[in-house]
C-alpha cells in the first residue's frame, strides 16, 4: 500500500482598509511600535468594538468571487487564549455562523518534478470569517526579554479555510498563488507577504490508501511560497519515517525553519472546545441584506476565471498563455492596454465584409502581445526586481513597437533593439527606429537586385542548391541578411530567394 497525502490550507488575508475591524486605529504598515495602538486595541476597561463596514464589503466580495453562500445572518464570538501579544485575552473572530460559507477555488497545477503535465483541480473552501488580528513579539532586540509591539493588534483579517482537498506540495503551493492572485485581483488585500499581509498555515497528514484521515500537524505562519513547498516536502517526509518506525504523530503547531529546512513542534494543538467560544456580548450579529449583496456584486471586476476563458476563445491564445496573462489583474490590464493600441482600424469590421480578417488580426496580434509579455517583458521585470506596475515602458510604447513589427517595419531582432532603448531610456518606436536606423527594406526591387549580386557572385553555390542540395538556402539568406545589414524583409527575402535560385 502507498502513502496517500492529506493537506488543508488556513489563509489570513489582512484585509486593505485603512482602519482597523473594530476602532478607527490606522492599518498602515510600519509605523513606530505602539503608536498605532488605540484604547480599543490595547483593551482598556469600557471600551466598545464597532464593525468596520468596509471589512464586512470586502468580505462579501471575496465570498461572491469564489461562488460562496454569503450568511444573511452571522455572529461574532469570542476565541478564548493567553498569548502576550494578545492584550484581551479574547479575540474576537466567528466561529459557528461565518459570514462567508461553502465555496470553491479552480487551481492550474505545475508539478514540481519529473514530466508530469499541467493540470487543473477544484479545491472547495469551506468557509471564510472575519476576524481581529493580534499584536506582535519582537524578540530579537531586548537582550532576554521580549517585546511586545500592538500595532497590529485588531487588523481586520478574512481567514479563508479549504477542505483537505490537496495531496502533495504542488497542489497546495499551487492553492496557495491562485488564493493570492485572487484577493489582490479582487482589490480585498495587498498580498504583501513580507509585511504579513497574507499569511498561510498548512495542515498535513499521510495516510495508507484507502485508510481514514490521518493525524494533522498544523505548519503556522508561512509567508513564501517557496518555504511551503519545503515545509510541506519535509514534513511529509517525517511523518511517513516516523509512521514506518513504529511511532505516532501527536497533534501540534508546529514552526518550519527555512535556515535547516526542517520542522519543529511548538505546542500542541488546540481543538475548537479549548477555546471555549461564546458569542460577543459587545457586538450585534452581522445581517447582510440582499440590497448590500448586490452593491457588493456591482463592483466586482472581471475575475481571472472569466478572463481566461475570453482569452482562450476570443483571441484563440493557448491555456498556458491565458493562465500566464491572469497570473495577476495589472498582467492582465496591461495586455488588454498594450492590444487596444494594436487594434485593426475600424475599416475592418464585419459589416464591411471582413470579419474574419479583422479576427484573424486580431488573434495575430494578441498572440505577438502575449509572447512579448510573458517572454522579454516578464524576464526583463524579474532581471530588475520589478513589479508589473513599476514597468518603465507603458502599454502605449510596447503596442506601438508591436505595431511596427506587425507591419513589417522592423524585424524581431530589430524590435528587441528598440525594446532595450525603451526599458533604459524611454521614448517612442518610431523616434527609436528612426534615430538607430532600423527601419526594415520592403522594397521588392532593392531586395531583388540584393539578390541578383549574391547569386552572381556564388554561381557554384547556385549550382549545388538547383542539384537537390536545399541546406544551402541558409547560407544565401545570411549573405542577403549581412549585405542588407540585417534590415531586408525576411518574409520578401525568402520569397525572392526562392523564385529567384529556382531559375
Amino acid at each position: 500500500m502507498q502513502w496517500e497525502i492529506v493537506i488543508g490550507l488556513e489563509v489570513h488575508a489582512q484585509l486593505s482598509t485603512s482602519s482597523k475591524i473594530f476602532s478607527g486605529a490606522s492599518t498602515a504598515f510600519g509605523a513606530e511600535p505602539n503608536t498605532q495602538a488605540d484604547a480599543v486595541s490595547i483593551a482598556l476597561p469600557g471600551v466598545l468594538p464597532v464593525l468596520n463596514k468596509g471589512a464586512v464589503e470586502r468580505a462579501i466580495k471575496f465570498g461572491l468571487a469564489v461562488g460562496a453562500h454569503i450568511a444573511p445572518h452571522s455572529v461574532f464570538a469570542r476565541k478564548n487564549y493567553f498569548y502576550p501579544d494578545l492584550p484581551k485575552g479574547y479575540q474576537i473572530s466567528q466561529f459557528d455562523l461565518p459570514v462567508v460559507g461553502q465555496g470553491a477555488l479552480t487551481i492550474q497545477v505545475e508539478p514540481l518534478s519529473g514530466n508530469a503535465k499541467p493540470y487543473e483541480k477544484v479545491v472547495r473552501i469551506t468557509r471564510a470569517h472575519l476576524e481581529e488580528d493580534a499584536g506582535k513579539s519582537l524578540h530579537g532586540d531586548f537582550h532576554g526579554m521580549t517585546g511586545i509591539d500592538l500595532n497590529r493588534a485588531g487588523t481586520p483579517l478574512l481567514e479563508i479555510v479549504s477542505e483537505p482537498d490537496m495531496c502533495s506540495a504542488a497542489e497546495a503551493v499551487a492553492y496557495a498563488k491562485a488564493l493570492h492572485s485572487l484577493v489582490r485581483w479582487i482589490g480585498i488585500c495587498d498580498g504583501n507577504m513580507q509585511e504579513g499581509s497574507f499569511r498561510c498555515d498548512v495542515n498535513v497528514s499521510v495516510r495508507k490508501t484507502g485508510a481514514p484521515l490521518g493525524t494533522r500537524r498544523e505548519i503556522k505562519n508561512l509567508n513564501s511560497f517557496k518555504f511551503m513547498q519545503q515545509a510541506i516536502d519535509y514534513e511529509v517526509q517525517w511523518q511517513i519515517g516516523t509512521l514506518e518506525n513504529g511511532g505516532k504523530i501527536q497533534q501540534a503547531t508546529i514552526l518550519f525553519n527555512p535556515d535547516t529546512g526542517t520542522t519543529h513542534a511548538m505546542r500542541s494543538k488546540e481543538d475548537a472546545h479549548d477555546y471555549r467560544y461564546f458569542p460577543d456580548p459587545d457586538l450585534l450579529p452581522l445581517d447582510i441584506t440582499p440590497a448590500m449583496l448586490e452593491q457588493v456584486r456591482a463592483t466586482l471586476p472581471e475575475l481571472p476565471q472569466a478572463r481566461r476563458e475570453r482569452y482562450t476563445s476570443e483571441y484563440a491564445l493557448s491555456a498556458y498563455d491565458a493562465n500566464s496573462l491572469t497570473a495577476s489583474r495589472e498582467m492582465a490590464d496591461f495586455f488588454e492596454a498594450v492590444l487596444a493600441e494594436m487594434s485593426p482600424s475600424p475599416q475592418s469590421s464585419p459589416a464591411s465584409g471582413r470579419g474574419g480578417e479583422r479576427e484573424n488580426q486580431s488573434s495575430t496580434s494578441a498572440k505577438m502581445c502575449a509572447n512579448w509579455l510573458i517572454g522579454e517583458v516578464s524576464a526583463q521585470l524579474n532581471r530588475d526586481g520589478l513589479e508589473m506596475t513599476q514597468c518603465p515602458i507603458t502599454p502605449q510604447q510596447l503596442g506601438g513597437m508591436l505595431q511596427r513589427i506587425a507591419d513589417s517595419t522592423i524585424s524581431n531582432a530589430g524590435a528587441k533593439d528598440v525594446f532595450r532603448a525603451m526599458w533604459s531610456e524611454g521614448g517612442d518606436a518610431d523616434a527609436i527606429i528612426e534615430a538607430k536606423g532600423l527601419k526594415q527594406v520592403s522594397d521588392s526591387g532593392a531586395i531583388e537586385a540584393l539578390v541578383d549580386e549574391i547569386i552572381a557572385a556564388n554561381a557554384d553555390k547556385v549550382t549545388e542548391y538547383r542539384s537537390g542540395k536545399d541546406k544551402l538556402f541558409g547560407f544565401f539568406v545570411g549573405l542577403a541578411m549581412k549585405a542588407s545589414k540585417g534590415k531586408a524583409n525576411p518574409a520578401q527575402l525568402n520569397e525572392i530567394l526562392k523564385r529567384k535560385l529556382s531559375g
